[in-house]
């Protein structure tokens, strides 16, 4: 029997100019879980990342408290769907800068107001009847993403594998394993912490879901501010 590891990249630069870059929070959290790991005698006897550079920060971070790290190889299809595209598709207006922040930044909680936007989008990009409209519909995404976990799983030469990627590719893949409709499947995605880790346990005819979004090396910091969703 192996493990799959699906780490969620630590925390992103949310409203900077650069996104995808981790911020120093992030950092930390990356950081963490490779103490965490490493604490535990954990051995990893793969690892893999998305094409995104917070993916590739997130696993650098944890590779430095690693003995022997494995190198790291690179697989797209653990990136996380182009969420611009979802929000521009939901409101074309928002595609004139300064729109959407200044929407957002009205209100008295600017992250929750966007947090309800933001599923809204997504709502709609799930719901199939906009599938033509998007550069890569909901059915696309999650195709590539179950052929991307079907490629590790198959893989039987490995005892565990971790992969660093994003909340939807995390929530695309609890779906499959579990068999969850779509709503169930947003409702989870929400609450998955940067830096989490869900764990997938396979063997030949098998899948099995053994944790999901667990955050234990944040909540030792005994620092609520560690954790974090956005």
């Amino acid at each position: 029997m192996a493990e799959l590891l699906l780490v969620r990249h630590g925390q992103a630069s949310f409203g900077a100019a650069d996104y995808d870059k981790l911020s120093e929070l992030g950092v930390e959290q990356s950081r963490a879980l490779g103490r965490w790991w490493s604490s535990c005698q954990l051995q990893v006897d793969s690892l893999m990342a998305g094409t995104m550079r917070r993916h590739r920060e997130t696993a650098e971070g944890a590779m430095i408290a690693l003995p022997n790290p494995p190198e790291l190889a690179i697989d797209g299809g653990f990136d996380e769907y182009d969420f611009q595209d979802v929000l521009l598709r939901y409101r074309p207006d928002f595609a004139e800068g300064g729109i959407m922040q200044r929407l957002v930044a009205e209100k008295s909680n600017p992250k929750q107001a966007f947090q309800e936007l933001f599923s809204q989008a997504t709502a709609r990009w799930m719901g199939g009847r906009n599938d033509d409209e998007y550069e890569e519909s909901w059915p696309q995404f999650r195709d590539r993403v179950v052929a991307a976990l079907q490629r590790v799983l198959e893989d039987d030469s490995r005892r565990r594998t971790a992969v660093f990627t994003s909340g939807g590719p995390i929530g695309a893949a609890v779906q499959w394993v579990l068999g969850l409709d779509n709503e169930q499947m947003q409702s989870l995605n929400w609450v998955i912490a940067n830096s989490s880790v869900t764990s997938i346990i396979y063997r030949p005819g098998q899948v099995s879901l053994s944790y999901f979004n667990n955050f234990a090396h944040l909540q030792q910091t005994s620092d609520r501010s560690f954790i974090t969703y956005r």
